[in-house]
């Protein structure tokens, strides 16, 4: 199965059966450290990660596998078989960020990685970790979690250069058969938004919603414009709420027109709105979102500007899910400039290792984990990035991982 990686002789694979993981004491989870800070800051996690499930009687067998400029060093390739093949067999993957160049070079990593093992929900949490410093009055009351679709829209990356055979093909195409007139000078992109790629996402959306008590799910889009890409994103979104969950379910109409605007016990609101009135909406009225749910582009924008919000970047956790397939991933990118520095910030890398906890159903380690993490925070200890804006003892990334241990084994 793998050419030039060998797997751990311990561990267990984790198993999917019937829509759920089946998840051993012991699991093998492959990690990749990706470039840049990936360096520093996923040694960092991995170490908090193992002092959290130790507390609670389990392990993690790690597996290291390669992407990025260290894969092709070893094969040639920025995104080997192996480690393909190694996140289909066992799963679950930790990965660190990846460099993505812009305007030519490769295709970017990260969205390869999603398409290709069809991981095809970006779900993002997005709350606020006391002591943090933020741009908005009252960032406590952001706590919502963004389903981006991963797989569609504009980041499918069909598109074509100004002046190719294709691009010109098209431009005649659309001439000639639809009266669309474009200029020939243009790039040419398509954005796919399919019903079956829009249905999965919302219905893992509302899932999420029941299981986690959550009071509503917003469809996020600009329907107003592309009434038959977003637009339809808003519909069949509606019609996986209605056909679906009608138990659960009730829509923001009916919420104000049968119950008086005043939510029953036992039902989540399904809402929708605008994608640029959205990003106002998450800074002026953060408190009444709670689970998101957005087209790719949409959701990568708003996204980032959520996480700005509860600190930025370097604290955002993200992930990527499919069915029965997972890789967690922070949010933030590869920052050459600091690779090797032992300085930025791990946050994010940790965080994102305490929703991978979560997702294997050790939520208790997960929970532990923020907690030490905020309590680390507050009591000052801080990379470079918080320590210019609140001051404190300044310390560098594996010192920082380390009072998270600390904190944690106080628990």
């Amino acid at each position: 199965m793998f050419e030039k990686v060998r797997p751990p002789s311990e561990g267990e694979k984790i198993e999917y059966k019937d829509g759920k993981l089946l998840v051993p004491r012991n699991p093998v989870i492959p990690y990749f450290e990706g470039d840049g800070i990936g360096k520093d800051v996923v040694p960092a996690a991995i170490k908090v990660l193992n002092a959290a499930v130790e507390k609670i009687g389990k392990e993690i067998i790690w597996f290291k596998v390669y992407a990025g400029e260290d894969a092709y060093k070893i094969y040639g390739n920025y995104l080997p078989e192996d480690t393909l093949n190694a996140i289909r067999y066992y799963r679950v993957a930790l990965k660190g960020p990846l460099t993505t160049p812009v305007g030519g070079g490769y295709r970017s990593l990260n969205v390869t990685i999603r398409q290709v093992l069809d991981l095809y929900a970006n779900v993002r949490p997005v709350y606020y970790i006391k002591g943090v410093p933020s741009p908005i009055k009252h960032p406590e009351k952001v706590n919502f979690v963004i389903f981006r679709e991963n797989t569609e829209d504009v980041y499918a990356g069909i598109e074509w250069p100004r002046g190719s055979r294709e691009a010109l093909k098209l431009i005649e195409i659309l001439r000639r058969e639809f009266g669309v007139s474009i200029r020939e000078d243009s790039g040419i992109g398509i954005k796919p938004i399919s019903e079956f790629a829009t249905k999965r996402l919302v219905r893992m959306a509302i899932r999420y919603a029941i299981e986690n008590g959550r009071k509503s799910v917003t469809l996020v889009h600009k329907g107003n414009i592309m009434k038959y890409t977003e637009g339809a994103f808003r519909d069949w979104g509606y019609e996986v709420a209605k056909q679906e969950f009608g138990e659960f379910c009730i829509t923001e109409d009916e919420l104000n027109r049968d119950f008086a605007g005043k939510q029953p016990e036992g039902k989540i609101v399904i809402k929708d709105r605008i994608a640029d009135n959205m990003f106002q909406q998450i800074i002026t009225r953060s408190d009444e979102y709670d689970v998101i749910a957005l087209p790719n582009l949409n959701g990568d924008y708003l996204s980032d500007a959520a996480a700005a919000l509860v600190g930025g970047l370097g604290i955002a956790p993200g992930s990527n899910i499919g069915d029965g397939l997972a890789v967690f991933e922070p949010i933030h990118g590869s920052a050459p400039k600091y690779a090797g520095q032992n300085k930025v910030n791990p946050t994010a890398q940790i965080l994102t290792g305490a929703l991978m906890l979560e997702y294997l159903g050790w939520k208790e380690a997960s929970e532990m984990i923020k907690k030490a993490v905020s309590m680390t925070i507050e009591q000052g200890i801080v990379t470079y990035d918080l320590h210019r804006q609140i001051g404190g003892k300044l310390v560098g990334t594996r010192e920082f991982a380390d009072a998270v241990i600390e904190n944690l084994n106080s628990l």
